[in-house]
């Protein structure tokens, strides 16, 4: 129903920036909710952001709020994930995810990831 890629990802050192995007395909990304998860080598996956359909509602997990900034643009079916003061605990394997909130209360589109290695 849709397939996503994300990009951006890349070697940064700590207290630099990244912009990740995630592409969507279909016509049906305006019907879905957004989400960013990462996950490290070794630990489990966590949830970074998540934003609703339109765009109007967000939320993030208290280890990047202030830092990092999840939008969408669905008139580009696309989800962006600003993230600014990097930090060596950043690094991860950064997701795309996306839900139906309508049938489903779990992600289940998932993107392939992009590596984001912050030095220090």
């Amino acid at each position: 129903q849709v397939q996503l890629v994300e990009s951006g990802g890349g070697l940064v050192q700590a207290g630099g920036s990244l912009r990740l995007s995630c592409a969507a395909s279909g016509r049906t990304f305006s019907s879905y909710a957004m989400a960013w998860f990462r996950q490290a080598p070794g630990k489990e996956r966590e949830s970074v952001a998540a934003i609703s359909r339109s765009g109007g509602s967000t939320g993030y997990a208290d280890s990047v709020k202030g830092r990092f900034t999840i939008s969408r643009d669905n008139s580009k079916n696309t989800l962006y994930l600003q993230m600014n003061s990097l930090k060596p605990e950043d690094t991860a394997v950064y997701y795309c995810a996306a839900r139906d909130p309508n049938w489903r209360n779990e992600y289940e589109y998932w993107g392939q990831g992009t590596q984001v290695t912050v030095s220090s």
